[in-house]
């Protein structure tokens, strides 16, 4: 290579990045629920975590503008609102696309997630975004973007940043970008031939050979991790059967005395029915801060149907209805903390003699 390479060479390596920036509405810093209907819209340069963003890639790249969505706008037509949000990007002709982190809420990893579908898809640039493993955005998308393990809520941006801006600037600086073990992204279930120097069958001889001594060993191929649960059997007589309520969208007494956290709830609550024909403004609301809670808080029937179950009882059509209710928060809240919850409160039911429930969400 000959001197004039070199240096077309060492400038094509040092131009800058070209990233485009997607956030919802709350890192947006356009509004929290109430703007989440927001449609599309783009800002030139950096907003909110991009401040971030840029002081982390510094001279490796630049953000040259963010596309904002609200969570709600996006999650009820993903169709639509990714094809807007692909035009807007497209419009910027970058060379990357981060977007999030999305951490542990639901409805912007999904949409974070479709975006990277998009752009993979129409554009076939690399998307970098961060959530908690437990987004559903990972499980539906992982394959379309390099997604970096985060914390389950924004506290975990001081780690998401550095950790997603490292991955981008390997991009910049044209590196071969390494296993997920390395990275730190979570596996996205792509596979890539490569020579090993040494053959599977000495390889699985290997691993087999360290199970057996009880030794640690890795595998070259992980299974996933059904969580299979038998199906109930039918109730026989429903008109004489125990029915209790279990809500994980949020329902408390007013004021909420046991401080349910609106996110990543760490309890439950155990409240009573005694006398309690309806649900009202007056008496109930609800704890959520995934959904607007307007229509919830007008009338908490429309999340826990105390009302329909009393007139059914009342009609003799089920037994009666359990007196107490249970209830906690589903935005955000971990795989773990929801499973020992319903383990706790299934075993108060069934002590209690309830032989059916109806789980209501959102």
């Amino acid at each position: 290579m000959n001197r004039a390479q070199s240096t077309s060479a060492d400038q094509r390596s040092l131009k800058k990045l070209r990233v485009v920036h997607y956030l919802n509405q709350f890192f947006g810093q356009v509004g929290g629920e109430e703007k989440a209907g927001m449609g599309p819209e783009v800002r030139e340069g950096v907003v909110g975590p991009g401040m971030a963003f840029a002081k982390q890639l510094g001279e490796a790249a630049e953000i040259v503008a963010t596309v904002i969505c609200g969570d709600n706008y996006f999650g009820e037509q993903v169709d639509e609102a990714g094809a807007e949000v692909l035009k807007l990007i497209q419009k910027y002709k970058p060379d990357l696309v981060i977007a999030g982190p999305a951490f542990n809420a639901g409805r912007y990893g999904v949409a974070c997630g479709a975006v990277a579908q998009r752009v993979t898809e129409a554009l076939d640039l690399p998307v970098i975004t961060g959530m908690y493993p437990e987004n559903p955005g990972v499980e539906i998308y992982r394959r379309f973007a390099y997604v970096i393990e985060t914390g389950n809520s924004a506290a975990a941006m001081r780690t998401a940043v550095p950790a997603m801006a490292a991955l981008v600037k390997k991009f910049a600086a044209g590196a071969a970008i390494g296993g997920p073990e390395e990275e730190g992204y979570i596996p996205r279930g792509i596979r890539k031939n490569f020579f090993h120097q040494e053959r599977g069958a000495r390889r699985a001889v290997g691993i087999l050979t360290k199970k057996l001594k009880g030794e640690e060993f890795v595998t070259e191929y992980p299974m996933p991790n059904f969580d299979r649960v038998d199906i109930a059997e039918p109730l026989s007589k429903v008109e004489d059967a125990t029915i209790a309520l279990v809500t994980s969208g949020g329902i408390v007494p007013r004021g909420n005395p046991d401080r349910i956290e609106s996110s990543s709830a760490s309890k439950y609550g155990r409240y009573s029915l005694k006398g309690v024909e309806d649900l009202t403004a007056e008496t109930h609301e609800t704890a959520h801060g995934g959904y607007d809670p307007v229509y919830a808080n007008d009338d908490p029937d429309r999340v826990l149907p105390v009302d329909v179950l009393r007139e059914l009882e009342k009609e003799g059509a089920i037994g009666r209805l359990h007196p107490y209710y249970y209830s906690t928060v589903g935005n955000g809240t971990s795989v773990a903390n929801a499973k020992k919850y319903a383990s706790e409160i299934a075993a108060e039911l069934v002590n209690e003699g309830v032989q059916a429930v109806i789980l209501t969400s959102t």
